[in-house]
């Protein structure tokens, strides 16, 4: 019994022990992410009606794949440029259209995403629709992919406008034949939005919202977006027709790096 008792009391302070520096050892925490501060909102929180086609979560984009930092496919916004769309879909509704966005804030490990696969240029992989005449080593040097974007401040949206009733848009299939984004609207990705000449996101000079080649209809929408949202408040950036701020931003110097996600404006 006195050999077993000793045994027993071994094995107690051994325990003991490794309590001791279990509970003494750092725990590895995860750090927690950002939340977005209290002036961003969801968009769908100020106007649901406001169509929402939000790309960068998605594998249909310029990578073809999804962009890091986007959990949750919604637009979040300051408030103000949020309220500015309000009232520029108002205007819309009544002339028998409706606002579609397809990007909104973007946090800054999106902008580094970008620029690792801008930096990749052996992956082309969206080249046929996106980039065609563009060789992968000017897109920085064209401005197609910068460092920072404006978007990462909150007050900026991608957008196009949609004809009502809206068709709903077919889902991109990985693998499916790419077509030019500047081809005919009836070739090109399909989108429900009307015809602006070339699709989001397209790095070609055609994209720039006056280019002198784009003329008729195409022209017309774009100078009807442009004019609905110059109204509302937005600055339009020349070099593409889907691109606007609203001015003056909240933030113009801050670049955030929040995730995309419900949870960041959870209670906004």
């Amino acid at each position: 019994m006195t050999g077993l008792a000793s045994a027993f009391r071994v094995l107690a302070a051994t325990a003991a022990t490794l309590l001791a520096v279990t509970a003494a050892a750092p725990v590895a925490q995860a750090k927690p992410e950002p939340k977005a501060p209290a002036e961003f909102v969801s968009l769908r929180a100020v106007d649901p009606t406001i169509i929402q086609e939000m790309r960068y979560p998605t594998g249909h984009d310029f990578m073809g794949e999804p962009v890091d930092g986007y959990r949750d496919p919604l637009c979040i916004l300051t408030r103000p440029a949020a309220q500015a769309l309000h009232r520029a879909q108002l205007r819309l509704l009544r002339q028998g259209y409706s606002l579609k966005v397809y990007d909104c804030y973007r946090p800054q490990r999106a902008v580094d995403h970008f620029v690792r696969w801008a930096k990749d240029l052996d992956d082309e992989t969206m080249k046929g629709e996106f980039y065609p005449r563009v060789d992968k080593t000017r897109l920085f040097a064209d401005g197609y992919i910068a460092e920072k974007s404006g978007h990462s401040r909150g007050s900026t949206v991608d957008l196009t406008l949609v004809r009502l009733p809206a068709r709903p848009t077919a889902p991109y299939r990985p693998g499916q034949r790419l077509v030019p984004c500047y081809a005919p609207q009836a070739e090109r990705f399909p989108d429900n939005s009307v015809d602006m000449g070339t699709g989001f996101d397209c790095f070609d000079t055609l994209s720039h919202t006056d280019d002198p080649r784009i003329q008729g209809v195409q022209r017309a929408n774009r100078q009807f977006l442009k004019r609905t949202l110059t109204d509302a408040g937005f600055v339009n950036l020349a070099e593409e027709w889907w691109h606007y701020t609203f001015t003056p931003e909240l933030f113009p110097d801050t670049y955030f790096d929040f995730p995309v996600a419900r949870r960041s404006v959870a209670g906004h």
